[in-house]
C-alpha cells in the first residue's frame, strides 16, 4: 500500500509540473501577475513530493522488502541510522532526494521574490518546471524507487559498508543542496535573459542563491573528502578521483560567479560573463550527479551501473544546453560600456575569473577524456594526479599573487600599486620563510620557492585585511581560509612520510628508522559486522604510537573493509590501516605521516564560514 502511495504521489507531481509549464507559460505571454494558481500548484507539487520521499524512509525503516529498492540496498540488522541513510545511498532514492530538493528550492525562490519584477518570477518557475518533469520523467521511467520484487523477500541484500560511516550519511543530502541550489541560478539566468533584466537588482539575487548553493557545495566536499581519508584508507584527502572532480567543477564555477555577479553588483558590468557562468553552473552540478549514478563513470564511489539511464541523461543534458544556447544567442543583447583600467578592482576579478575557467578546463578533460577515448576508439585510460598537477599548480603561482593584490585595489581604477612598508616587509618575510622550507627539499628548488611564497604572501595579506574596515568579514575570512588551505596542502604534499610492511601477530621489525612491534589481535562481534583490532607500537625516536585499526567482517554483504587509526594534532596526522593478505597469516600494515591535516578540514569549515557570513550581509 505505501508503495502505491509513494509512485502515485509522483505520478501526480508529474501532472503538476506539466501542469504548471501550462500555467507559467500563459501567465508570461499575458503579462499577467503571479497568481494563486501557480502559487498553490508549487506547494501541492512539493507536498507530493514530500510525501513520495518520507514514504521510500518508512520502507526503509520497517525493512519492507517487497520493495526493490529497500531489497537491494537494506537489512534488518542494519542499524536505524544506516537504515535512513540508505534511502539515498542508492541511484533511486538519491534522484528522489534530488528531486525532493529541487521542489523545495523552486518554493522558496517563489516566497522570497516577492519584490522582483513578475515576469521574471513567472519565467523562472517555468525553466525550473522543464527541469523537474525532467527528473520526475526520469525516476519514474528508468528509475522508480517504488518498483515491487514478488514474491516478498525475506532478507535483503544490505547496504555497501563502505557507506555505513555517519559523514557519508550526511554528505549526499548537503552535497544536493549544493547541486539543486544552482539549478535556481539556471532557470534565473534564462529568465532574467529573456525579459531583460539582468541588472543590478538581479545581480543581488542571484548572489544569495549563489551563496547558498556554494556554501553547501563547499562542505558537502569537504564531508566526502574527510570520509575518504579514513574510511578508505588512503590517508590522503584528494586523490582526483573522477566523481571527486564532478563535484569540483561546479564549485570552480561558483566561485567565479560569486566573483561576476559583485561586479555586476557594483558597476552593472559583465552581464554575459554572468549568465554564462549561471547557465553552466548548473550543467555542471547535474552532470556530476548523473554521470555518477548513470555508471557512465567508474570510480569507488560510484553505486550505480546502467547504461541505459546515462542515454536519457545524455539527451536531457543536451535538450537543457540547447535550449540555453537559443536563449542566450537569441537575447543576449547586453554591451556594458563600463571601461576596464589594467590597475583596478574589476579587472583582477576577471583575470582571476579566467584562471578558475583555466583550472575547470582542466579538471573537466581529465574527466571526460578517458569516456571520450573509450566510446570512439575502445581504449581504456585512467587520468591520474600527475596530470592535474603538472597543469594546475604552475598558474596557482600567479592565481594566488593575483588574488593578494586584487584586494588592495580600488574599483573602477587605480592610480598604481601602493606599496608602504608593511607590505614590502610582508614580502621580505615570506621570502625568508619560503625559502628556509625548501632549502633542503629533494625538489625543484625555484618552482617549490615560488608556490610556497605566493600562498604565503596571501596568507599575511590576508591578515592585514582582518583589520581593514574597507572589507566585509565574509571576504576577509574566505580569502583568509583559503590562503590557509593552499598552504597546508602544499606542505602537506611535500612533507608526507609513508612506509607500508608485512607482519604478523608478535613480530618486531625496523623500518625507516620506525621500530613496528605487531603486539595482537582482538576479535568482537558488533551489530552487523565483526570486527577484528590489530594492536600495533610505533617507536620514532623517544616517542611511542600506539595504534588501534580494525578490520570490519560484514556478512551481509559478505564485505571486509579496513578503518583506519589516526592520531591527530594540530600539526601532524598519524595514520595507520592494516589489510589482509589473501592465505597468509601475515597483515599488510600501512603507516602514513600527514602534515597539517587539521588545518585542511579547519580552513574548510572557515571557507564555508565567510560564505555564510557572506549570505548573512545580503540578507540583512
Amino acid at each position: 500500500m505505501l508503495n502505491l502511495i509513494g509512485n502515485y504521489s509522483l505520478v501526480f507531481a508529474l501532472f503538476t509540473s506539466l501542469i504548471l509549464i501550462v500555467f507559467t507559460y500563459i501567465n508570461f505571454k499575458s503579462n499577467k501577475n503571479l497568481n494563486f494558481n501557480i502559487f498553490g500548484t508549487v506547494v501541492l507539487q512539493f507536498i507530493l513530493i514530500c510525501i513520495s520521499f518520507f514514504v521510500l524512509v518508512i520502507a526503509f525503516i520497517y525493512s519492507d522488502f517487497n520493495n526493490a529498492a529497500v531489497y537491494y540496498n537494506s537489512h534488518t540488522s542494519k542499524p536505524l541510522f544506516y537504515k535512513i541513510s540508505g534511502t539515498w545511498g542508492n541511484h533511486e532514492g538519491s534522484l528522489l532526494l534530488w528531486l525532493l530538493v529541487l521542489s523545495l528550492f523552486t518554493l522558496i525562490f517563489l516566497l522570497k521574490s516577492k519584490k522582483l519584477l513578475n515576469s521574471f518570477r513567472i519565467l523562472t518557475i517555468f525553466f525550473q518546471q522543464i527541469i523537474t518533469t525532467g527528473f520526475l520523467f526520469f525516476i519514474l521511467f528508468t528509475s522508480n524507487p517504488f518498483q515491487l520484487i514478488l514474491p516478498t523477500p525475506n532478507e535483503g541484500l544490505g547496504l555497501n559498508p563502505i557507506l555505513q560511516d555517519p559523514a557519508l550519511a550526511i554528505h549526499p543530502p548537503i552535497l544536493y543542496l549544493g547541486y539543486v541550489g544552482s539549478s535556481i541560478i539556471f532557470s534565473s539566468s534564462l529568465s532574467a535573459l529573456t525579459c531583460n533584466y539582468v541588472n543590478k537588482e538581479w545581480a543581488t539575487d542571484i548572489k544569495n542563491w549563489s551563496l547558498i548553493s556554494w556554501i553547501f557545495l563547499t562542505i558537502g566536499i569537504m564531508l566526502g573528502s574527510i570520509w575518504a581519508y579514513y574510511e578508505l584508507g588512503w590517508g590522503g584527502f584528494w586523490f582526483w578521483d573522477p566523481v571527486e572532480n564532478v563535484s569540483l567543477m561546479p564549485w570552480f564555477s561558483l566561485t567565479a560567479l560569486l566573483h561576476c555577479s559583485s561586479v555586476l553588483e557594483k558597476r552593472s558590468s559583465l552581464q554575459s560573463w554572468t549568465i554564462i557562468l549561471g547557465i553552466c553552473t548548473f550543467i555542471l552540478s547535474m552532470s556530476g550527479t548523473f554521470l555518477v549514478r548513470s555508471g557512465i563513470l567508474n570510480s569507488v564511489h560510484t553505486f550505480a551501473n546502467d547504461p541505459e539511464r546515462g542515454i536519457f541523461v545524455l539527451i536531457f543534458l543536451t535538450f537543457l544546453v540547447l535550449i540555453s544556447l537559443i536563449l542566450y544567442f537569441k537575447f543576449n543583447n547586453s554591451q556594458s560600456e563600463s571601461k576596464y583600467f589594467f590597475l583596478s578592482k574589476e579587472t583582477a576579478i576577471i583575470m582571476n575569473n579566467w584562471f578558475m575557467m583555466y583550472f575547470l578546463a582542466v579538471v573537466l578533460v581529465g574527466t571526460v577524456y578517458p569516456i571520450f577515448l573509450e566510446v570512439v576508439a575502445g581504449t581504456k585510460i585512467s587520468v591520474g594526479p600527475p596530470y592535474f598537477n603538472q597543469l594546475i599548480i604552475p598558474l596557482l603561482i600567479p592565481f594566488l599573487f593575483l588574488m593578494a593584490l586584487g584586494t588592495k585595489l580600488d574599483w573602477i581604477k587605480s592610480k598604481k600599486l601602493k606599496f608602504n612598508l608593511k607590505k614590502i616587509a610582508i614580502l621580505v618575510i615570506s621570502i625568508f620563510i619560503s625559502f628556509y622550507i625548501v632549502r633542503n627539499l629533494n625538489t625543484k628548488f625555484l618552482f617549490s620557492f615560488l608556490l610556497i611564497l605566493a600562498s604565503l604572501y596571501l596568507f599575511f595579506i590576508s591578515i592585514i585585511d582582518l583589520k581593514n574596515q574597507k572589507f566585509k568579514w565574509s571576504q576577509k575570512i574566505s580569502h583568509l581560509a583559503f590562503s590557509i588551505l593552499i598552504i597546508s596542502i602544499i606542505l602537506n604534499s611535500m612533507f608526507s612520510e609513508e612506509f607500508s610492511v608485512n607482519m604478523k601477530v608478535g613480530e618486531e621489525k625496523m623500518v625507516s628508522n620506525n621500530i613496528i612491534i605487531f603486539e595482537k589481535i582482538s576479535k568482537q562481534e558488533i551489530d552487523n559486522y565483526t570486527s577484528i583490532v590489530a594492536e600495533i607500537e610505533i617507536k620514532q625516536n623517544q616517542k611511542k604510537l600506539k595504534f588501534y585499526p580494525e578490520l570490519r567482517l560484514y556478512k551481509t554483504p559478505e564485505t571486509v573493509t579496513s578503518e583506519a587509526d589516526i592520531k591527530t594534532n594540530l600539526f601532524n596526522d598519524n595514520l595507520l590501516v592494516v589489510n589482509y593478505l589473501k592465505d597468509t597469516d601475515y597483515l599488510n600494515i600501512r603507516y602514513q605521516k600527514k602534515p597539517l591535516m587539521l588545518l585542511i578540514w579547519i580552513s574548510a569549515i572557515m571557507l564555508s564560514l565567510g560564505g555564510i557570513l557572506g549570505l548573512r550581509d545580503k540578507l540583512k
